[in-house]
């Protein structure tokens, strides 16, 4: 079996979906333009050479619909590689670099770019024409529950308050104000160039341009007392609120796998390699605690120990899910979301996995860390884990 390495990866800012810098841009554009700047990070590789593009979207339709996956490879790639879209909602992108990696391990391929774009400005979170099955809507309901209400479901069963969801929101706020303010996440980011087109004061057509290159959905005023203000948003008598939930948000981000042969033949150093990734089932009711299930089994799989993983990026969906998986996994919450996450960062969709992976291994690199796991919910019930071993 042949190695596969990561070898590059680069993710667009996330903005805030339909108030922010790409709520007009389409998740296919944001698409092209990271991977344009991917492949002029790697001038040793012919684009001819990329066989597959393999894109993460959690709602495959509208502007990310007609194979979103193959129609972004035809602009960003040679006509000659191959496109693919995936699904596995907020784990898509993580999937996808996980599939690229299986299959350059099978040696099926040399060389797969692997990621995710979602625009949650452009396509609701449940798509355009949802229609529910009558057999699914009577005999397994909890299919069906509100991604809110399965985050009241997990505060009360596992028993996580009010507070202790408020008081983690604030320091994902806060961490992340501060990973910004001291330029974190600058290297793993593709500045995007926007074009708006708008009607002046004077009823005319009229253009302006923007580049936006930071993320935006940091609460720099947040504290304690505002969230303990804000009303539930899902429950009558519940603790989740749009305050200790994540932002819905735009965004894309790739990485480059390559084989061990090419990376040698190109005279190339990798970054970082995927060394397991695993998804689960779980209850619906309760979609949140996904990573306890996936983590341990990501782990053994790897042959590790939870202690052997420096930094843990844990998708925060909502407060009490991210809380209650810190619990029960056992995590040092010193090493999980050190720049903070979702809450304050936001989650766009297919895009999430493959961003998060790229912020971690920048993160990695900068505190000398080995090991690395990226860990996500995912709506339905189900839950991911990849561990990744940092390797320059």
């Amino acid at each position: 079996m042949q190695e596969a390495y990561i070898v590059a990866g680069f993710r667009t800012a996330v903005t805030r979906a339909k108030r922010g810098g790409f709520r007009f841009v389409r998740p296919d554009d944001l698409a092209v333009d990271v991977i344009g700047h991917l492949l002029k990070s790697v001038p040793q590789l012919d684009p001819v050479r990329v066989e597959d593009l393999i894109v993460g979207n959690a709602v495959p339709e509208a502007e990310q619909g007609l194979q979103v996956g193959r129609m972004i490879a035809v602009r960003a790639l040679p006509k000659t590689t191959a496109g693919v879209t995936v699904n596995r909602y907020c784990g898509s992108g993580v999937e996808t670099i996980a599939i690229a990696t299986a299959k350059i391990r099978a040696g099926m391929a040399d060389c797969i770019i692997a990621g995710g774009t979602e625009s949650m400005s452009l396509v609701p979170t449940v798509g355009w024409r949802t229609t529910l099955n009558y057999e699914v809507a009577k005999n397994t309901p909890d299919y069906y529950i509100g991604m809110g209400l399965t985050a009241e479901a997990v505060a009360k069963e596992y028993g996580i308050s009010r507070e202790a969801q408020d008081e983690f929101a604030y320091h994902s706020h806060r961490k992340a104000a501060f990973a910004i303010d001291n330029g974190y996440f600058k290297e793993g980011i593709c500045p995007i160039s926007v074009t708006e087109v708008y009607v002046n004061e004077k009823g005319k057509r009229a253009e302006r341009q923007y580049i936006v290159d930071t993320d935006e959905g940091v609460r720099r005023d947040t504290t304690i007392e505002g969230l303990a203000s804000l009303k539930p948003v899902f429950a009558a008598g519940g603790s989740v609120t749009a305050g200790n939930s994540s932002q819905t948000s735009d965004g894309a981000a790739f990485v480059v796998v390559m084989s061990e042969r090419m990376v040698k033949e190109l005279g190339l150093t990798p970054i970082a390699r995927m060394v397991t990734c695993t998804s689960v089932g779980v209850e619906p009711r309760i979609m949140g605690i996904g990573p306890v299930a996936a983590i341990p089994k990501a782990l053994k799989l790897a042959g590790m120990n939870l202690q052997d993983i420096n930094l843990f990026e844990l998708n925060e969906a909502f407060a009490a899910q991210s809380v209650a998986v810190i619990k029960q996994v056992g995590l040092n919450p010193d090493v999980v979301n050190i720049n903070g996450g979702a809450i304050a960062l936001g989650h766009p969709l297919g895009c999430s996995g493959a961003k998060l992976s790229i912020q971690l291994l920048h993160d990695l690199k900068r505190t000398g860390g080995q090991y690395g796991m990226v860990t996500a919910c995912i709506g339905g019930g189900q839950g991911i884990a990849a561990i990744y071993e940092r390797l320059n």
